[in-house]
């Protein structure tokens, strides 16, 4: 299922990054305000799937944040008991 995810989200980005580059390609033909922010919000949507597929793969890598936590605490209670 989360393999499903990231396959999902890397094609999303693959899309993404083919509509701004078009946009960046336009705009090398003249300034147009409308295409500057289309390819903000583009890059703001880039950034937001590229931390949505590291957070995803870490989680996969590592496991969920509270156990992350937990084995944490374990392994400091443990030294200090030793």
């Amino acid at each position: 299922m989360t393999i499903n995810i990231i396959a999902t989200i890397k094609a999303e980005i693959g899309e993404v990054s083919e509509r701004r580059a078009e946009l960046w390609h336009r705009l090398s033909d003249g300034r147009n305000p409308e295409v500057v922010e289309q390819i903000k919000a583009l890059d703001a949507k880039l950034g937001s799937l590229w931390n949505e597929h590291r957070a995803i793969r870490a989680r996969i890598r590592f496991g969920e944040p509270e156990q992350i936590v937990k084995r944490a605490r374990a392994e400091e209670r443990l030294e200090r008991a030793a």
